[in-house]
């Protein structure tokens, strides 16, 4: 009670944060930490829960992204249409993806994602319907409420919030259903998993069609707040490794895991690309590469195995000191 009592504090802040603050700049970094979350959390479904560490997730949020301005430029609907369409984009393209890699373990399975990534980069890099190298732009004034175009990141940080605690309810069901524990087993190994009797293929898949479907949202509110997208900005590398690197250093296979580490690596990127300028950019990758290195050598279970021990040292103090009341 006591946990949950603190999450709930944390979302009231989470929620006031765009009242607590004028400044725009921090109001941005607070929708931006939302929606980093979203996306770290639906990588979370295959890569912590599932144990498949996928480093080609940007697959599924370039689909979302492009499948948003694609029916603008074209049809001239208001992005967000795009975002079922990527969801079924998405799903076809996990399915594509996914039945052949998961026959592979290890690193073989996250060599293969990347390359799966990096195909559809170039693809995207060289088709006219998506804007080839030059990109795809949303509408450069809102013609009408439908198309979420903003100047304020207020907005964005509510609809990012709402996605995120409807993401969250469903991961917290999941865990406590079958498929969570089935997912589980896997994570715990194929070969004990399947002498259990679990269908590892078919949930694989199952979690891969979730966690690529959130993905996919994430990569349409994305292309909604910013309005232009690229074959790099939407499908590059680096949005994968984010979405790693985020669940990781919160907790991956934990509920509110992605959400800190979000809340943590967020700010410090945008800061320290607001400090060095273009520059920035290449002390993000520095930053990025530390972290891993950190994570993997002192704590492979991020910030929530720290809290979890923190907690537990606090609570064995206050049972040690009511023993000693008792006793005086």
């Amino acid at each position: 009670m006591k946990q949950w009592a603190l999450v709930l504090i944390g979302f009231v802040l989470i929620a006031a944060w765009p009242l607590l603050t004028q400044d725009v700049f921090l109001q941005r970094i607070g929708a931006l930490v939302l929606l980093a979350a979203i996306s770290a959390s639906a990588w979370n479904l295959l890569g912590g829960y599932a144990g498949q560490v996928s480093v080609g997730h940007a697959v599924y949020f370039g689909a979302g992204a492009y499948s948003s301005l694609v029916v603008y430029t074209e049809l001239g609907w208001p992005p967000i249409a795009g975002a079922p369409l990527g969801v079924l984009v998405s799903c076809a393209l996990a399915l594509v993806v996914g039945t052949p890699t998961f026959r592979l373990r290890g690193h073989y399975f996250s060599m293969a994602t990347i390359a799966a990534a990096e195909l559809a980069r170039i693809v995207a890099g060289n088709w006219k319907l998506v804007g080839a190298a030059v990109g795809l732009m949303g509408p450069p004034t809102p013609r009408t409420l439908a198309d979420l175009s903003f100047i304020s990141p207020v907005p964005y940080h509510y609809l990012f919030l709402a996605v995120l605690i409807v993401l969250l309810a469903l991961t917290w069901q999941m865990q406590r259903s079958r498929m969570g524990y089935y997912l589980a087993a896997i994570r715990g190994g194929d070969r004990a998993a399947r002498s259990l009797g679990v269908p590892i293929l078919r949930y694989k898949l199952y979690a891969l069609l979730l966690s690529a479907s959130f993905t996919a949202i994430a990569g349409s509110l994305y292309a909604v707040m910013v309005g232009f997208i690229d074959p790099d900005s939407a499908l590059g590398i680096l949005i994968s490794v984010k979405m790693v690197i985020t669940a990781a250093l919160g907790g991956a296979g934990t509920l509110f895991g992605p959400l800190v580490g979000a809340i943590i690596l967020v700010p410090l990127e945008e800061t320290t690309n607001a400090w060095f300028g273009g520059g920035g950019t290449g002390i993000t990758f520095i930053v990025y590469g530390a972290i891993i290195l950190l994570i993997t050598r002192f704590q492979p279970g991020g910030m929530a195995v720290i809290w979890r021990h923190v907690m537990t040292r606090f609570e064995r103090r206050s049972a040690a000191a009511r023993s000693t009341d008792r006793a005086a």
